[in-house]
């Protein structure tokens, strides 16, 4: 893969691809390309399993240290991504994993959020308590990359609408919404509850 220069389509795209290497994980050997989003630096990633074509499986996944690294049960993100990556590299397609952590609150507000929540409050309250929307997360960035790996027809891999809409918004066809329903624990059935009732989570 052959690092882009040319202007207008860093322009359409809104990114910048970086640096492209291979990434052998425990399931499987994937293409990883690194990204700068050119309206305010930060860096994202894509990882590819196989080769792209027809309608391309892809699980747009955000940062979420507490889940993905420490294995928090408090959310379902880690075992959504594992279960992803375990997808990708046997059957192919991309894993877009965007640097918006805390659904765009960030780490530290994130963890307030969770302190809130100790005391009481949904997902929702907290992140209204603390000043912010419910969900700020922006998706402009994923629909940036997958133009860039000349990805226009996906199989989505979510059981959030937003997600499909602002991939849509975007320019890619979203041609399925594929599930992704992980079973709840005692420590995230709230928290999965609260995203079904009130961010419009499909989770059956």
């Amino acid at each position: 893969m052959a690092l882009p220069s040319d202007p207008v389509r860093l322009l359409r795209c809104g990114v910048r691809r970086d640096a492209t290497t291979r990434l052998p994980t425990r399931h499987g050997e994937f293409a990883v390309v690194a990204y700068v989003d050119v309206r305010d630096g930060r860096e994202h990633l894509a990882l590819i399993g196989g080769a792209l074509g027809g309608d391309v499986t892809v699980r747009v996944h955000s940062e979420c240290l507490t889940g993905d690294v420490f294995g928090s049960q408090r959310c379902d993100c880690g075992e959504q991504l594992d279960a992803s990556l375990g997808l990708l590299a046997r059957d192919g397609g991309v894993l877009v994993y965007l640097r918006q952590e805390g659904r765009g609150i960030g780490l530290l507000n994130k963890l307030r959020a969770y302190a809130l929540q100790d005391g009481g409050q949904d997902t929702v309250e907290a992140n209204r308590a603390l000043g912010f929307h419910d969900d700020p997360r922006d998706y402009a960035v994923a629909a940036g990359i997958l133009h860039d790996l000349g990805v226009r027809r996906v199989r989505l891999l979510t059981n959030n609408p937003r997600k499909v809409r602002g991939l849509e918004d975007g320019g890619i066809v979203v041609a399925e919404r594929v599930p992704l329903v992980i079973p709840p624990n005692d420590a995230n059935r709230r928290y999965l509850e609260t995203k079904q009732v009130k961010l419009g989570h499909l989770l059956g």
